[in-house]
């Protein structure tokens, strides 16, 4: 048998919760048969590849939702060595003619890996960037449940008791959950006292929050240095920034092919707008926006501290420049500056394990 008589099988996977659908088709597009629901567990995902392994040479899989329902199936594809690209989910346009269903969508996820329109690796999510990743989502959560206690908290003085609200509602934040921490309610037989029992237990949730903030907030300090010493050390990039765009790239920079794909990952990238006689570019809205917001706030830095920023500001400004095209100016040069960073770390680290 030749080469060229081998059947090459490429897989679409529509990802869920408790189950995968996959379409396989070969190199031609033609349909290798009917749709396969897997569970999604270790053992359907291995019955998922024998299954695409009794069909001919698998050539890749194409799967939705790499960074949520797809993460494990897409990491255990990789640990057998088999190509994953990531897939976006199908045009509305076509879903709006076509209908929707999931087979159609793993026929799609199949169909975009052999036209090409699906380049994209999946993030390996096997090492210390998958690490800050978690971290960041549950320090994420604690703030946002903070900010609700402390305004919980101000709500309740507004409507407290007259003789209660009058004692606390000249307190700053800080001085308003210690003094409500050392509230003594007592027995809860009148407002006053189920009042104080509410805005003692309040204080004490936030304080609790905070002490969780700092003990994330110092895990991921030590993750990120660990991660990317040299991203740290450039000019206005502290490790929340860091920490921001080490999950935008992932474990496995290397997947992106050039720094302007990196900015286009953070959204940083302009677009081209240009109609008719108009030539120009706008804003990119895609992309992972909490890369881009760090992006955005080392280009505040930098536009208060760094001589070389404020020079080129007045530069730009000087070519007929807004101030808000300007930042944006700024935003991919600094992505570009991060991406190189990026990859030099990743390269000593493969170099280390290759050491080792």
């Amino acid at each position: 048998m030749t080469q060229d008589d081998v059947l090459r099988v490429t897989v679409g996977v529509d990802t869920h919760k408790d189950t995968h659908v996959a379409r396989a088709k070969d190199h031609l597009g033609r349909r290798l048969g009917d749709a396969k629901i897997i569970p999604t567990t270790p053992a359907g995902h291995r019955e998922l590849l024998a299954w695409a392994r009794s069909l001919g040479q698998v050539e890749a899989f194409g799967v939705e939702g790499t960074g949520s329902w797809g993460a494990g199936l897409a990491r255990y594809l990789a640990a057998q060595d088999v190509m994953v690209f990531e897939v976006s989910r199908p045009n509305r346009q076509t879903r709006r003619r076509n209908g929707k269903s999931d087979p159609a969508d793993a026929d799609a996820a199949a169909s975009a890996v052999l036209s090409g329109d699906a380049v994209g690796l999946p993030k390996s999510g096997d090492d210390t960037v998958e690490m800050v990743r978690v971290l960041r989502v549950a320090r994420k959560t604690a703030v946002q449940a903070r900010t609700q206690a402390m305004n919980a908290l101000q709500a309740v003085v507004v409507t407290a008791p007259a003789e209660l609200r009058e004692l606390l509602r000249t307190l700053s934040g800080s001085t308003l959950v210690q003094k409500c921490a050392r509230l003594r309610p007592g027995p809860l037989t009148t407002p006053t006292a189920a009042t104080k029992a509410a805005l003692r237990s309040l204080a004490i949730r936030y304080q609790c929050l905070s002490k969780e903030m700092a003990g994330l907030a110092a895990s991921l300090d030590q993750l990120v240095l660990k991660a990317a010493p040299g991203l740290v050390a450039l000019f206005g990039v502290g490790t929340d920034s860091a920490g921001a765009l080490l999950v935008a790239a992932g474990d496995n920079p290397e997947r992106m092919h050039s720094e302007a794909g990196f900015s286009m990952l953070c959204g940083a990238s302009p677009i081209e707008a240009s109609s008719g006689k108009v030539a120009r570019h706008r804003l990119n809205r895609g992309g992972d926006r909490q890369a881009n917001a760090a992006l955005h706030r080392v280009v505040l830095v930098r536009l208060c501290w760094d001589q070389a920023t404020k020079d080129y500001v007045d530069r730009r400004t000087a070519q007929g420049k807004s101030k808000r095209e300007v930042i944006r100016c700024l935003k991919r040069y600094v992505a570009r500056e991060v991406y190189r960073v990026l990859m030099s770390a990743s390269h000593t680290t493969e170099v280390d394990h290759a050491v080792a």
